[in-house]
């Protein structure tokens, strides 16, 4: 059996990033490895072990090209509403909130918005489909 550790995201400016993830989604830096070149930040929280790696290369002076491979990550939140605001208040730009369905089913309550990397995150309000 496999369990999901981690996802890696490269990111130009760790304190920016740090900044970003641990206002909107209350991420803490777990453990952090420096190397000569480059450092390993694993951010997490108590909701999940899964965690989320910002690999910051001390060189990188311009914004990654994400190319047209990357989707989205997605974070699972109680109050969306409530997320939305913050990240308004923030200065950060949430897109509008939009329900999503199939048919005539439910399916999930949403926002997108934009890390400091330009990476999208999409937030979802907890439901028996997302929890």
């Amino acid at each position: 059996m496999a369990k999901m550790l981690h996802s890696m995201i490269r990111v130009k400016d760790l304190a920016r990033s740090l900044q970003f993830y641990h206002d909107l989604f209350d991420l803490k830096v777990k453990r952090q490895i420096e190397f000569e070149q480059f450092s390993l930040t694993y951010l997490g929280n108590s909701h999940s072990e899964f965690e989320l790696e910002l690999t910051h290369n001390y060189t990188q002076n311009e914004s990654y090209d994400l190319g047209n491979g990357y989707g989205h990550l997605a974070f699972c939140v109680d109050e969306l509403d409530k997320i939305w605001r913050k990240a308004k208040q923030l200065g950060l730009a949430p897109k509008d909130i939009k329900e999503f369905y199939n048919q005539e089913q439910f399916i999930a309550k949403f926002f997108f918005i934009t890390d400091p990397d330009g990476y999208q995150i999409e937030v979802i309000e907890r439901n028996s489909i997302f929890s």
